[in-house]
């Protein structure tokens, strides 16, 4: 008799984003030693920038647990006022600035309001982006100058070690226990982002799931060669 198949469940997982769960390497290590660093920074602002799944987005969500920011989306300045966003907010996380502007879903008047707000009120004010944003699309000169003047630090591309720190992170995250095997399979054959590692655990995830398999690395060998996985294994 064939066994049925389980279909999972479309479950969300919360993943550990304390500053104890942040995984430190070279390749972040300058970030993680400026959000450590606050409130002593030089300027009112700092960005991190780097490709996606770096741990810009985790980093962010540390200091703004230490720092007690308000997290504001640059798209909803459309919308509203930069007052009433700020509130009486001396600290902000701003995500995705730079995707915002270069679609004009971010205006470039208020948010240089909302910078000048912080400013005057001796606040801080964290950005993330993909680039450095003296590179960002911005037509406003006042705004680009001040961009182009913030304290910006990289985060890397993570080599073979942190990414195999990640992967079990993200298992663990996800309260799945994988041999020593599996991990090392994975590592070399996935691209090299965590963006990719997150895609994978989760792929891998629903099939043991949906399949009623163990994670070996017959199962994690189907995943990778699926279409869907294509694009996170190495050429």
């Amino acid at each position: 008799m064939k066994a049925q198949r389980q279909l999972p469940l479309d479950l969300v997982y919360r993943p550990a984003l304390g500053r104890e769960d942040f995984l430190v390497a070279p390749s972040n290590q300058l970030a993680v030693a400026w959000i450590d660093r606050w409130p002593d920074w030089p300027g009112p602002a700092l960005a991190l920038y780097g490709p996606a799944g770096c741990g810009k987005s985790h980093l962010g969500q540390v200091w703004r647990a230490a720092s007690g920011a308000i997290e504001i989306d640059a798209a909803a300045l459309t919308d509203q006022p930069p007052p009433k966003l700020l509130g009486s907010a001396h600290a902000v996380l701003m995500e995705g600035v730079e995707d915002a502007l270069a679609s004009g879903q971010a205006p470039e008047r208020e948010l240089l309001h909302l910078y000048n707000m912080v400013v005057e009120r001796g606040g801080r004010l964290l950005i993330t982006g993909r680039r450095a944003p003296a590179r960002w699309d911005c037509r406003l000169a006042d705004l680009g100058s001040r961009l182009g003047a913030l304290q910006s630090v990289a985060l890397g591309a993570p080599d073979d070690a942190l990414i195999e720190a990640v992967l079990v992170k993200l298992f663990a995250d996800r309260q799945l226990t994988v041999t020593p095997e599996v991990i090392t399979y994975l590592v070399r054959r996935m691209e090299r982002s965590f963006e990719a590692a997150r895609r994978l655990v989760a792929a891998i995830d629903r099939a043991a799931l949906a399949a009623r398999r163990p994670i070996t690395v017959p199962l994690v060998s189907e995943i990778l060669a699926a279409p869907a996985s294509r694009g996170d294994v190495q050429q």
